[in-house]
């Protein structure tokens, strides 16, 4: 990419596209391409296809998804992969179709096997049955890294596949009915201090692991791949360190102030024991995260401050 490149990043106003529009920024590219929801329709064939006729993109960041945490997954599973098959189907195929030089596919570490080997390697994708709660999202993107790859073998199209770990940051989720697990506890955290509450429920027995990026080291990783890498193969985004969801709720409560009792409500799902990535592939080509777990918080807390008008609720 040159600094005038067109480059379409699809979900924009979503945790990882806004990060990813942030960082290109930061880098200097001036021609960034977006169009919210209302203009542009990405479960729509038609729509997509018009758009990249008129468009004409010449690099595409393909952050946009429905996402959502277990109980999201577990209560929507067909809207989760019908959306989530529909969105990158339409994206990745108008791509190929209007002569895209490269298009990144962001996936999630969800798409390995429950019981998988830790740390997870790239080489372990379908090698196991997924995880019950989040297969159907899941398998909509193990689907998208393959098509990927198929566009690549079958017609040379370059199209690379990420695999971030569970993400965090500005501009998250913070909407306990489907957030994922860390905007979750913060969420839980302020409210609870916010009305005095002597303690705060936390889903499942706070022993399974869980690795945690910062979605500013993820967009910053993805900038750096889009101009360096060119194997169709996936590539896990990491920081190779892992917390009991147990420490992570005392982390969040230290930050934000609660001082009260956290509970586990054991008879609510765990979800995936453990899931650890192993990352030495893209720290060989010479990438490593910047942001620590405690930094990422506590910027992410203030953020969440600053920002209550427009939080999620």
């Amino acid at each position: 990419m040159d600094f005038h490149s067109k480059i379409y990043v699809a979900g924009h106003r979503g945790l990882v596209g806004a990060a990813i529009c942030r960082a290109l920024k930061k880098a200097g590219f001036i021609n960034i391409i977006t169009r919210p929801h209302a203009e542009l329709e990405l479960t729509d064939q038609a729509a997509v296809q018009h758009f990249f006729t008129d468009a004409r993109p010449e690099y595409v960041f393909l952050s946009a998804a429905k996402v959502g945490g277990i109980h999201a997954n577990d209560t929507f599973p067909a809207d989760f992969i019908r959306d989530n098959l529909l969105i990158q189907t339409n994206i990745i195929d108008a791509a190929y179709q209007n002569d895209v030089e490269k298009l990144l596919f962001l996936g999630s570490s969800c798409i390995y096997p429950r019981l998988c080997p830790q740390p997870m390697k790239e080489e372990h994708l379908l090698t196991g049955s997924l995880e019950p709660t989040n297969e159907w999202y899941a398998i909509a993107k193990i689907a998208g890294i393959k098509m990927c790859q198929a566009y690549n073998k079958q017609y040379g199209f370059e199209a690379i596949s990420l695999m971030p770990t569970n993400l965090y940051g500005p501009g998250d989720n913070f909407d306990l009915n489907n957030s994922h697990v860390l905007p979750a506890l913060m969420r839980k955290c302020h409210d609870a201090m916010m009305k005095g509450d002597a303690q705060m429920t936390v889903w499942g027995t706070g022993k399974v692991l869980r690795e945690f990026l910062h979605v500013d080291d993820l967009a910053d990783a993805s900038v750096f791949l889009m101009e360096s890498c060119n194997d169709p193969e996936p590539v896990n985004i990491g920081t190779g360190q892992e917390i009991s969801i147990g420490d992570l709720a005392h982390l969040v409560a230290g930050v934000v102030g609660f001082t009260g009792k956290i509970v586990f409500n054991t008879e609510m799902p765990d979800g995936t024991p453990r899931k650890l990535l192993d990352s030495s592939k893209l720290n060989s080509l010479g990438w490593h995260p910047h942001i620590t777990l405690e930094q990422g918080i506590q910027q992410t807390y203030q953020w969440f401050l600053n920002n209550q008008e427009i939080i999620r609720s």
